[in-house]
């Protein structure tokens, strides 16, 4: 099966945070730094490094679901969104700016 084909592959990676310079330690499911909430736009499908743009991906917004929130992040080089799940190490903090920002 093309690499490219699938729709997600698990790669456990620590990583920088290239907005706040937060150390993420990964977990194969981390997208996103937990302090900051923002992430780096390196795949086409999850995990799968494809993407050649790189930009930074900004949290624009935040939907409440039956068993937590989903984070909208748009790059700032391209302008691709994209949505991820939170996790449950996610800084609520950060989450609760998004939500006013949403109300606002």
């Amino acid at each position: 099966m093309d690499k490219k084909s699938k729709k997600f592959t698990r790669v456990v990676e620590d990583f920088v945070c290239g907005h706040c310079g937060f150390e993420v330690k990964g977990s194969g499911f981390t997208n996103h730094c937990p302090k900051c909430l923002w992430s780096k736009h390196v795949d086409v499908n999850p995990g799968d490094r494809a993407a050649e743009c790189g930009g930074l991906m900004m949290p624009v917004g935040i939907e409440v679901v039956k068993d937590g929130y989903v984070i909208t992040q748009r790059c700032v080089k391209c302008g691709h969104t994209r949505k991820n799940k939170s996790a449950p190490d996610d800084d609520y903090e950060e989450i609760l700016k998004l939500s006013v920002k949403k109300i606002m």
